[in-house]
């Protein structure tokens, strides 16, 4: 700055070096919080922490290798709950069918007969193959009306004859190509 300059706008070494320092560092942090927000990684790191399982507690399994699955399929028990599996402790005579239902299913997800019953999903595959195939035959059908020109005329049978005798009369290959094939006394296929 000029000495004729007002005061107010002249500033000494410090002060600009404090204000430079001060704008670098606003600038990384809009840079890193627009980043944040672009950033997929950070969104996927914040999603999985919501729900994250824990593999070092024992997970209830629904197959059947594993008839009695480590632990019982509900575990968070409501009051009617809890009072069921009071009532459990006793006679099971005193319990209903529905209650001894009601039971299994807190301990079981799905009985044998419910997992071995299978699903209706290769219907979905199959659709699914047959019309990713019908596509690709009208894909194939457009491409020779459309794309594809005449047939060559090196594959018409005027063509094929004439190129095999021309083979003969050379004589090419005459150990084990089509010349090998050829009785040149009796002018016929061995």
């Amino acid at each position: 700055m000029h000495r004729g300059a007002p005061r107010l706008f002249q500033a000494t070494r410090k002060q600009r070096k404090g204000k430079m320092l001060a704008c670098r560092s606003l600038a990384w942090r809009l840079q890193r919080s627009v980043w944040r927000g672009v950033s997929t990684t950070s969104r996927a790191c914040s999603a999985v922490s919501k729900d994250v399982l824990d593999c070092s507690v024992p997970q209830y399994t629904n197959r059947p290798e594993i008839p009695l699955p480590p632990v019982p399929f509900v575990t968070d028990l409501n009051t009617e709950q809890r009072k069921l599996k009071e009532k459990e402790k006793g006679t099971w005579t005193n319990l209903t069918k529905e209650e001894k239902i009601a039971l299994y299913r807190m301990a079981f997800q799905l009985s044998y007969a419910e997992m071995d019953k299978g699903s209706s999903e290769w219907k979905t595959v199959v659709g699914g193959v047959f019309f990713f195939l019908g596509f690709t035959g009208l894909v194939i059908w457009w491409q020779r009306l459309y794309v594809f020109g005449d047939v060559p005329h090196t594959l018409s049978d005027e063509w094929v004859a004439q190129q095999t005798q021309r083979i003969l009369d050379m004589r090419m290959n005459p150990v084990q190509g089509v010349a090998s094939q050829w009785d040149y006394e009796k002018k016929q296929w061995k």
